[in-house]
């Protein structure tokens, strides 16, 4: 642990790129061919954009205006609650656009919608074109609530988890046909009676529930051989080779037993994968980001009071790990109604080692 410090003395800086009032970022990529950011932005009050392209610390409406307008009208072809990007190494942008059932404020302005509403969107990058949809027909939708997403050119599959259904969706992506697998596994679901306790309280709403995730946060190794997945309620950090993942014949006991436990890890929300094998993992009870090396060693990267529930990771070209800080635990619904943000949502960049 030592040497992790040292490390964060030496170069765990981190840099203000953009803030954006009271809107709260969620999704970060950078596109890694010309180091292109996109931020995302889901549907909450005061709601503006969707999705933005940063250029010069601005947000510009991507891949326009229209598609960032509300309209509930005509879901099809408007944003309806970005919740994940990911720019692949084709040049490509994918857009989880996501609304679980029940998302009142998102689905239907005040009912609680029986049915969520999903989409995977391709824009082609070098035309800023949509090129591909996808709406995940095959899904329980009252019960699915997608939550992060990584691309696997290699072998055309998308990797997806759902805390809903405590699984990883695996979409293929010339048939548009999903799978459900690891459902209920010991590395998709919540570790019982574990709390998030950041700044000093239990992170419970209004009613008294406590925050919980199952399987939230994933990444893939840049040579798309290992998928990495976690819940936000565990402390653990797992793998498993992709190609399992790709083979339509193994059951969910066989790909059981293929996972991997790579490292104590402690509380995380969201991560994200180097060109050398390093995996990223937000650490929000530190105000910090770890790292786990390939040898399962885990460091810290950075330590900062700003880093509060820091959620979604992009990797630029020049070196550098881009981040938002989401500060959901200071949300009116997790504090007695009273708004403790710490304004303006911020979205920030650190070397890496």
């Amino acid at each position: 642990m030592a040497a992790a410090l040292n490390a964060q003395s030496q170069q765990g800086k981190l840099i203000e790129v953009a803030s954006f009032g009271q809107n709260q970022p969620i999704g970060v990529t950078v596109a890694p061919k010309n180091n292109r950011l996109f931020v995302s932005f889901p549907h909450h009050q005061p709601y503006l954009y969707g999705l933005t392209e940063i250029i010069n610390g601005k947000r510009v409406p991507f891949p326009d205006a229209e598609w960032n307008k509300y309209d509930m009208q005509n879901p099809d072809n408007h944003f309806v609650n970005v919740q994940d990007l990911y720019a692949d190494d084709q040049n490509n942008l994918w857009i989880l656009d996501s609304a679980p059932a029940g998302a009142a404020s998102v689905l239907d302005k005040g009912n609680n919608a029986k049915q969520g509403r999903f989409k995977l969107i391709k824009i082609d990058l070098a035309e800023n074109a949509i090129k591909q949809i996808y709406t995940f027909d095959d899904l329980p939708k009252e019960k699915s609530a997608l939550n992060d997403m990584c691309i696997d050119n290699s072998k055309g599959l998308a990797y997806l988890s759902d805390p809903g259904l405590h699984a990883i969706v695996v979409l293929n992506l010339a048939s548009g046909k999903s799978r459900i697998v690891l459902k209920d596994d010991k590395a998709t679901i919540v570790q019982l009676g574990l709390k998030l306790h950041l700044d000093g309280e239990d992170v419970v709403d209004q009613s008294g529930n406590p925050f919980v995730s199952n399987v939230n946060g994933i990444a893939l190794t840049k040579d798309n051989k290992y998928f990495y997945f976690r819940a936000i309620n565990q402390t653990k950090l797992y793998r498993i080779e992709t190609r399992f993942l790709a083979d339509e014949t193994l059951t969910d006991t066989d790909l059981s037993a293929k996972v991997q436990t790579v490292a104590e890890t402690g509380i995380c929300h969201g991560m994200i994968a180097d060109s050398r094998g390093n995996i990223y993992l937000s650490d929000s009870p530190d105000h910090a980001i770890q790292y786990v090396t390939p040898d399962g060693q885990v460091h810290f990267l950075v330590k900062d009071e700003r880093l509060i529930w820091p959620d979604s990771f992009g990797i630029s070209s020049d070196g550098y790990l881009y981040l938002s800080a989401s500060q959901m635990n200071r949300l009116p619904r997790y504090n007695d109604g009273q708004d403790k943000t710490a304004y303006p949502y911020r979205v920030y960049k650190v070397k890496l080692p």
